[in-house]
């Protein structure tokens, strides 16, 4: 039985395939087309799911996609006629949209999949899951739990903006919801907007800004924008907010509320602007924790599954595992929109169609995320030097051992192997790794190599037998999705001087032994590695320490800011050759900055707009 999840059209489109509950190919359309966030219909997706199977779309019995069209057609008429005669301008510019392509999606999807086969009955095989549905499917049909828990949260699916249920063995069921335009993903989308951030891509940035403020605001929020009860239910009041009607998020009684103007993209960030930051995170995390706290009363389970665009807030996350109300965490690796083309999938097969489902307790379904293209050893050298790559080809050992020298030289090294990972975190496949013990890593790679704003904080990859050692941290962390502290003992005093710095002038002052992945809170994004599931990466580390005595690697995403994350090794050499990158590994073949042909150097640093 083989089942094809798609998400489209919103952000973020995605295709997943399904062979007998398993799930073995996913990736997103954005890695293809090189298009950040491209929601266009994941042909390039697909493409790859298939052919990573060696299939044709004939051998696949039912093609879900993630959410149902005519609901959420209903909720924006409703709204409108909520609100009328004001958001008339928005309504005038969606609807054309939604009669001409959205309203009729059956047979828009219908139209697109033939273009992989014309002569196969579509009205047939095409089925549709309602949109947190997916979310939750994506939560709990993979995760290693029996049973569970399971909460979705996000901006807005059909009418849905939070879902509360319980799975069972091949049974999920969502029995309470929150509804649009009730929406802690949009709360939290408003202040983004606000702070001078892009709307569903830099809600982390937000989160990352947060440590460097005080959360001075966060009574104003509770006092004015979010009613919320005891048990984590909420209301927003919408006369602050313009995203029902209007083209912004936030109005002029929210600009009022809050001192001042939206920051444009290219203003220089300052305290207030941390400080709502710090604000809005807060206030995320006191809703968050009402929720998961009422939850586990209601459930009794000890085990709980996330998804949604909010539950990649990895601080929220990690502060729901330190309240123990839950033993147990499983977050869906791509929880955003992309990922649920895989809980479409997963829903149709368990839920429609009854297939049983195993699991063992402790490994869940992802495979360490890594489900996405891998290029054999000679495609990568025919790619190479077809793209005018200068390349060494060395074994295993020694490929361990040159990358572990270039680390600890302090260069950074672009790392390109197995399997892209699918959701928005490099793992270990695509990603652009250095030297923690560095202080001066976390600012170099940020500005020289990343071309992004300097605040941003870097995650650590460690050893999971590790983990207890250099964090407060000792469960399975595979999906750098929980933000732990370091631990006391590799911590550094500060003085009282550097105690009382403000803001961006606490990013020079290092916090630990790590310091370019020790957060100005102390804190640091987590990644377990798992021999089981990335042996390679895993390899590195475990030699990385035995010359050190560091477990501990930095690992972010291998691209640079606005570009998605490099699926080939084209993409890896081009990125290599646009930024700073010192050394590029690729498979077994190592390229040094300095070896190359000067004339294929190309200006990256103003090819991708801010993300």
């Amino acid at each position: 039985m083989r089942i094809l999840g798609i998400s489209a059209f919103y952000h973020d489109s995605a295709a997943a395939l399904v062979e007998d509950g398993r799930i073995v190919a996913a990736a997103q359309e954005e890695r293809f087309t090189r298009k950040k966030h491209d929601a266009a219909f994941p042909v390039e997706a697909i493409r790859y799911c298939l052919s990573a199977r060696n299939i044709s779309i004939r051998d696949v019995d039912h093609v879900v996609f993630y959410e149902k069209p005519f609901i959420k057609f209903e909720r924006l008429l409703e709204t409108y006629l909520a609100f009328a005669p004001k958001g008339f301008r928005s309504f005038q510019m969606a609807m054309p949209l939604w009669l001409k392509e959205k309203l009729f999606q059956k047979r828009l999807l219908g139209e697109e999949l033939t273009q992989f086969d014309a002569d196969v009955d579509w009205s047939s095989k095409l089925l549709f899951a309602d949109h947190h549905q997916s979310h939750a499917a994506s939560a709990f049909f993979p995760s290693p739990f029996e049973e569970a828990a399971v909460m979705t949260l996000d901006g807005v699916g059909e009418w849905a903006t939070t879902a509360c249920g319980v799975g069972n063995g091949n049974q999920l069921s969502l029995t309470k919801e929150i509804q649009f335009p009730h929406s802690i993903g949009l709360l939290y989308s408003a202040f983004t907007y606000y702070t001078g951030f892009k709307v569903n891509s830099g809600e982390y940035k937000v989160m990352g800004l947060a440590p460097y403020g005080e959360p001075k605001y966060v009574n104003r929020i509770f006092d004015h924008l979010v009613d919320l009860k005891q048990d984590g239910s909420y209301r927003l009041d919408l006369s602050y907010f313009d995203y029902c009607t209007g083209l912004t998020m936030t109005n002029d009684r929210f600009h009022d509320l809050f001192g001042g103007a939206p920051r444009k993209p290219e203003d220089q960030l300052d305290q207030r602007h941390m400080d709502l930051a710090a604000s809005v995170q807060k206030a995320t995390e006191e809703i968050v924790l009402r929720l998961t706290r009422s939850l586990a009363s209601e459930t009794g389970s000890r085990n709980l599954c996330l998804a949604g665009g909010v539950a990649l807030n990895c601080v929220a996350n990690g502060k729901v595992l330190r309240d123990g109300k839950f033993k147990n965490i499983w977050i869906q690796p791509a929880a955003g929109d992309a990922g649920g083309a895989v809980g479409a999938a997963m829903a149709a097969y368990h839920q429609f169609l009854g297939k049983g489902r195993t699991t063992d307790g402790t490994r869940d379904g992802m495979s360490g995320s890594y489900l996405g293209p891998s290029f054999s050893q000679p495609e990568i050298e025919q790619r190479l030097t077809a793209a005018g790559a200068i390349y060494t080809t060395v074994d295993d050992s020694q490929l361990i051992s040159d990358t572990v020298q270039a680390i600890v030289e302090e260069k950074a090294i672009g790392w390109f192997q197995g399997a892209m990972e699918f959701g928005p975190r490099a793992l270990g496949g695509r990603s652009i790794i250095g030297d923690p013990r560095s202080p001066s890593m976390q600012k170099s790679l940020n500005l020289r190599v990343k071309y992004r704003e300097s605040f941003r904080p870097f995650a650590p990859a460690v050893l999971r037998e590790d983990v207890a050692d250099w964090f407060e941290l000792d469960v399975d962390s595979p999906y750098m999705l929980l933000v732990a502290d370091v631990a006391p003992d590799i911590r550094r005093t500060m003085s009282d001087a550097e105690q009382a710095l403000f803001g961006i002038d606490k990013l020079n002052v290092p916090r630990s032994s790590i310091p370019a992945v020790t957060h100005v809170d102390y804190s640091a994004r987590i990644q377990t590695v798992h021999a089981d599931t990335n042996p390679r990466f895993y390899a590195l580390l475990k030699e990385f320490k035995a010359r050190t005595g560091c477990p501990v690697l930095i690992n972010t995403s291998f691209n640079v800011r606005g570009e998605p994350i490099v699926c080939t090794p084209e993409d890896a050499f081009r990125c290599f050759m646009g930024s700073d990158v010192d050394v590029l590994v690729v498979g077994n073949c190592i390229l040094r900055k300095e070896a190359q042909d000067p004339a294929l150097q190309i200006d990256y640093k103003n090819k991708f707009e801010l993300d």
